[in-house]
């Protein structure tokens, strides 16, 4: 009898438990499912924008800048709201955002590289 009462008991805690980190879970201000179709629908905008780009004739500083812009934008929308680092600690925010400073970096550097060995 005093196995099913600790089995009973544990069950209680552990359920208690799964109360309370859902609670804290659920105070963080997640957005709902209306506030995920409308980040949605501004990353397929902000797509569509990017494709048109590239059919405008326009000069390359303008168009890098323009691409870079888009691509920041969109990266902080889903690492923020689909991630939900918006809502995590700072650290977290902190390795996304170096992630994305040396991606640019990189290609950055891979597209000076490779204008500088067209010249040769």
């Amino acid at each position: 009898m005093s196995d099913d009462t600790t089995t009973a008991t544990s069950s209680v805690a552990v359920n208690d438990g799964v109360k309370k980190v859902r609670a804290k879970h659920d105070e963080h201000g997640h957005l709902t499912d209306f506030g995920y179709v409308q980040i949605f629908v501004i990353l397929a905008v902000i797509t569509a924008v990017e494709v048109a780009f590239s059919y405008i004739d326009m000069p390359t500083p303008v168009f890098l800048v323009g691409l870079f812009g888009m691509m920041i934008v969109k990266f902080y929308l889903v690492a923020a709201e689909f991630m939900h680092l918006k809502y995590d600690a700072k650290m977290f925010a902190g390795f996304f955002v170096t992630g994305i400073v040396l991606a640019v970096a990189v290609y950055m550097i891979f597209m000076s590289a490779s204008q500088l060995w067209q010249s040769f």
